[in-house]
């Protein structure tokens, strides 16, 4: 047959691979740095030439394990196999076909089809069983090169190794085999395999279980060993990094009308919640549900429930995202037709699967697409398709032809590209249930308000839900006056990893701290000064910057994306067109600011901050500082001209690197703009040290967020920029201090050259810059373990007493 070139391309585990990669110098095929496979120079192949010539390919192992017995189920290879016949191998494997995923290679190898003549390289009808997504965690990839059959049969396979976790065994006779691929099936206690395998008997096909292939017994291993003491040990540790604080912020400032709309719209807030437990992956709401349920199993069950809580996925947010739950911890479910039926057989008993590592689409897009794929399939759309696609109010789905088959030629490749399937579906019928439910709380809410701005944005809002036109309610938002502070809808992209396009749902309601807010008015009525003035070529500035409003309230309750460490003010809208007609408006948290410096900052500047300079640690700059970042969030560059003239958004240009770069920003022009609004005589004189010095204690604070978190991304390029340019300094005793006269100067560089990246869509830029200083040098590490000795709490933990009673109430 002739060769067909391809297009490769990549990042993600469920990369669409192709048959046979050629090998050009050391890698057409490689792995990156991050783990993760990326293909060049592609050519589709029969398996038979793969084989002859040695080529590079993808191919799929499945195992299935047995937690009840530890047990792996094994097949037998077929005596007619080319390779290790009559040996004892793997549950079901084989190549990744052309166009396909390895996730759907995976399922393909478990459904009996009537095309036995179809090689199905990848696992298609070896064994008989069907089985969902869910059932498949990818564990490990690893590569597998050797030669056979006297050097006519050559392997050299990456290989995504996937785990199925059954309860108890399967039993035998419920196996339809595929006769030409599988004699036998039986079940093997994975000690004994492994010894198997260690002692190379002949029986088995080889596997180096001292080298790549020895991660399947070690993780099985790690995973049900008896740890029952040392896990909750660990979660009572990750658990104690949150202090507990509650909220019970006074309503006497309320109506009676407005005390009622309050329970309709705390109400609202929760159906908000079960939203984003749903966009953050597509399985999380059932494992949620399954941690509730059995909290009380034991106090290991109750710790993992807590944590989860808090981190509202199996994803610790203070560790980088790591899984501090496995799929042993996952929920149980049933499926009574994975098999034919065997008489006294409930049916096949698994363990929702999910990945180690997070994904990072989360539910927006399929499990199994890459960026490449998305951006070769958006090339194809209409202007209007285009921009719902990158849209903040939109998914994009896959119909589920994972199962489905295609008639090729025998020993012939299979050229089906199915990257032509994704679509866009609106918010509003992707979560349309629970947006007719919301929208139903707040109308009624409107109802019972007294405050006309609020009635208007709660209806605003609800019918915004149902149209997914949020351009009204956002404008509702901006001129909300009222003692209910309210904040709800779909907003932050930080959850989309891969592109930053889509926003999650949050809420947040609060009570106006009327004095609080007429103190804070002079940052908003300064923003047109202060873009002029910005530390950046003319040419890039805007010229119709607005003055920003500042509600500052008592949060009551928040819900949806307020997962691990809480927000202590926000920015919004993030609609460029808004922002460019309007502004933005900025809403500051205030209890939650006071309980963050009372619990954790203070104690920071105790470890870390030399003595003669603790004094300038107070909360008058430290919260000053807040609500600068939020004002400078509403100037320099949003909406940008490209160099070929292009019109552009610093977001869709910098992608999965805008929110760390924008966060930045916020934070370092932030204190350019403090000393800016000093050197005109608008605040005092008092705060020129105070400032830096309660800044750098902040950055210790925000950093232990974690580096894979936009805050602590952020807070870490600047510590390191003001670090190597001697503004701040690391004595002999472990402690830091502010070089006075260095430290401007550095403040306003770091923000010409964010900045400078952002107005020119730079993100080889964007990327260079975070690459090289967002990242945990060694004196952050002094002072992360000084922190951690002194066991200082890293973020608060909400407990919403007045909620909590007006809901009980209602």
């Amino acid at each position: 047959m002739a060769r067909r070139r391809c297009a490769g391309g990549g990042e993600d585990e469920a990369e669409r691979g192709l048959d046979a990669i050629r090998r050009l110098g050391h890698g057409s095929l490689r792995q990156s740095d991050e783990n993760q496979r990326v293909f060049q120079c592609v050519i589709i192949l029969r398996r038979s030439e793969v084989h002859r010539d040695g080529d590079y390919h993808r191919a799929v192992h499945v195992w299935i394990y047995c937690e009840s017995t530890g047990e792996l189920l094994l097949q037998r290879r077929a005596d007619c196999k080319d390779s290790w016949p009559g040996q004892w191998d793997i549950s079901s494997a084989g190549h990744i076909s052309a166009g396909d995923s390895s996730l759907s290679s995976a399922r393909r190898g478990f459904v009996a089809v009537s095309q036995l003549y179809f090689r199905r390289r990848e696992l298609q009808e070896e064994l008989g069983i069907k089985l969902p997504v869910d059932a498949f965690e990818l564990i490990f990839v690893f590569l597998h090169e050797c030669v056979i059959n006297n050097g006519t049969y050559t392997n050299n396979e990456y290989n995504d190794v996937y785990l199925v976790t059954t309860l108890t065994p399967i039993p035998l006779e419920a196996f339809t085999l595929q006769e030409s691929e599988v004699s036998a099936v039986r079940y093997m206690h994975r000690d004994e395999y492994k010894s198997c395998l260690a002692a190379e008997s002949g029986e088995y096909v080889p596997y180096d279980v001292n080298g790549q292939y020895g991660q399947l017994f070690s993780i099985i291993e790690e995973r049900y060993k008896d740890n029952t003491e040392s896990r909750s040990l660990t979660l009572q540790k990750q658990i104690s990094r949150y202090a507990p604080i509650h909220l019970e912020p006074e309503l006497t400032t309320l109506s009676e009308g407005d005390k009622e709309a309050l329970g309709y719209i705390l109400k609202a807030s929760m159906v908000i919640d079960e939203i984003f437990y749903e966009q953050v992956w597509n399985s999380n709401t059932m494992l949620r549900d399954w941690l509730k349920a059995h909290a009380d199993s034991s106090s290991l069950d109750s710790l993992k429930w807590a944590y989860y809580s808090i981190n509202k996925s199996p994803w610790s947010c203070l560790d980088e995202n790591k899984a501090f739950l496995s799929t042993a911890d996952s929920a149980v479910k049933l499926l009574t037709d994975a098999t034919k039926p065997i008489s006294g057989w409930k049916g096949l008993e698994y363990r929702a699967a999910f990945p180690l590592d997070k994904p990072r689409g989360a539910n927006f897009y399929p499990a199994d697409m890459n960026k490449m794929e998305f951006d070769l399939w958006k090339s194809g759309l209409t202007d209007k398709e285009q921009k719902d696609a990158t849209g903040f109010f939109t998914v994009i789905k896959r119909p589920d032809a994972l199962l489905t088959t295609s008639v090729a030629q025998s020993d012939g490749p299979n050229q089906t590209n199915t990257s032509d399937d994704l679509f866009i579906v609106p918010y509003s019928k992707e979560y349309k249930a629970s947006l007719e439910k919301a929208a139903e709380l707040l109308l009624k809410a409107s109802d019972c308000s007294d405050c006309p701005s609020l009635k208007n944005l709660l209806r605003t809002k609800a019918n915004a839900f149902l149209s997914n036109d949020y351009y009204e309610s956002d404008i509702a938002w901006m001129e909300l006056d009222s003692n209910i502070d309210v904040t709800i809808g779909p907003y932050e992209t930080y959850e989309d990893g891969l592109f930053s396009y889509k926003a999650t749902f949050e809420a947040f309601v609060g009570v106006r701290d009327d004095v609080a807010t007429s103190q804070v008015k002079l940052f908003g009525d300064q923003l047109e000064d202060l873009e002029k003035n910005l530390p950046l070529d003319n040419i890039y500035k805007s010229d119709n910057v607005s003055a920003a409003p500042i509600r500052v309230m008592n949060l009551l309750y928040n819900s949806g994306d307020v997962k691990g460490p809480q927000t202590i003010a926000f920015n919004l809208p993030n609609d460029e067109r808004i922002v460019n007609e309007r502004g933005t408006s900025m809403v500051m948290l205030k209890n939650i600011s006071e309980a963050k410096f009372k619990n954790i900052l203070k104690p920071i500047a105790n470890a870390c901050i030399r003595e003669e300079q603790k004094e300038y640690v107070d909360f008058e700059p430290y919260y000053t500082h807040i609500v600068c970042h939020e004002c400078c969030h509403g100037i320099g560059p949003h909406s940008i001209t490209l160099p070929g003239g292009k019109k552009s958004t610093v977001r869709m240009e910098l992608q999965e690197c805008h929110s760390a770069l924008e966060e930045a920003k916020a934070d370092i022009v932030g204190l350019w703009a403090l000393n800016f609004l000093i050197n005109k005589g608008l605040l005092p004189k008092s705060l020129s040290k105070s400032m830096y010095v309660s800044f750098l204690a902040g950055c210790f604070r925000s950093i232990r967020f974690g580096l894979e978190e936009a805050h602590g991304k952020g807070q870490a390029l600047q510590f390191n920029w003001l670090y190597d340019k001697g503004a701040f300094i690391l004595h002999s005793d472990g402690k830091f201090s502010i070089d006075f006269t260095k430290v401007e100067e550095a403040v306003e560089s770091l923000g010409r050259e964010i900045m400078t990246i952002q107005a020119k869509g730079d993100k080889p830029a964007a990327q260079s810059l975070l690459q090289s200083r967002a990242t945990l040098t060694q004196p952050l590490r002094v002072a992360l373990e000084k922190i951690e000795h002194m066991q200082v709490p890293v973020d608060i933990a909400p407990i919403f007493g007045t909620a909590s009673k007006l809901l009980a109430n209602n």
